[in-house]
């Protein structure tokens, strides 16, 4: 049988390169992708068997230009069998002080990229009768929470998008898992933007002090070969879920006291 293929966008740093570098020790195939191209050479030639990689650019931004970026990847192995959306950006800034035009970017990129790209890809997967998307969402994609606002936004949309999909589609058996991390110690807030649109350049404390990139990937890999549904990756600040959906109330006295940044 030939090693199954993943696609993996975002690829170039933090939770997607560990997730590529993970699947590839495992002896899957790896489609990396990104906006810089040197970024993601240097994850192939640091890969421990890089003759399994492949390396696409892409901006999840330029979706007029997907359908050709899809036709490019099949052609690398012949087949995707994991689409991996983990491509996106972060925001630091509160709503009141956020520009209209910061809160579209953040919709364009995290939202209407990854759609524009799930659905470019689907025909592929419908036609092979198979297919497994997995998309990093956020703990926010399940709740609020203060200098988010668009980027939980953006994510709550993708859990809404992807729970309609996994339910249309089943009968091709093609699978959704979503993928929720807390604090992983990579560069999401460092490269988040502010209300102007500027990004943040610094590294939130609990960022920094967050469950390693590496340990994030392995957990995706088991999520993704029991094809969970569903999975919430991190530490303590996982039980926040549980905390909103059973005691709302409680759970918005306290999230008004969390000092983030």
């Amino acid at each position: 049988m030939s090693k199954p293929v993943i696609w993996v966008t975002g690829a170039s740093s933090g939770i997607g390169e560990a997730t590529a570098i993970k699947f590839l020790q495992e002896g899957y195939r790896v489609i990396l992708s990104a906006r810089n191209k040197a970024a993601l050479e240097a994850v192939k030639a640091n890969a421990p068997n890089p003759e399994l990689c492949a390396v696409l650019l892409l901006d999840l931004a330029e979706s007029d230009h997907f359908e050709e970026k899809v036709s490019q990847a099949i052609a690398f192995f012949g087949q995707i069998d994991i689409m991996f959306h983990n491509g996106g950006i972060s925001q630091r800034s509160l709503a009141r002080e956020t520009a209209l035009e910061v809160d579209r970017k953040l919709m364009e990129v995290n939202f209407f990229g990854t759609v524009a790209l799930t659905k470019a890809l689907l025909p592929h997967f419908i036609e092979r009768r198979s297919g497994h998307f997995a998309v990093i969402t956020s703990l926010v994609g399940k709740f609020g929470s203060p200098y988010r606002s668009a980027y939980a936004a953006s994510k709550h949309a993708l859990h809404g998008f992807f729970d309609s999909l996994r339910a249309e589609q089943f009968r091709e058996n093609i699978t959704v898992t979503m993928i929720c991390p807390g604090f992983i110690r990579t560069q999401v807030s460092v490269n988040a933007i502010t209300g102007d649109g500027t990004p943040l350049n610094f590294m939130d404390d609990a960022q920094a002090n967050g469950m390693s990139a590496e340990k994030c990937a392995d957990k995706i890999f088991f999520a993704l070969r029991k094809q969970k549904e569903e999975v919430y990756i991190g530490g303590k600040e996982i039980f926040a879920v549980y905390l909103k959906r059973f005691f709302p109330t409680v759970f918005s006295k306290m999230l008004r006291k969390v000092k983030v940044r």
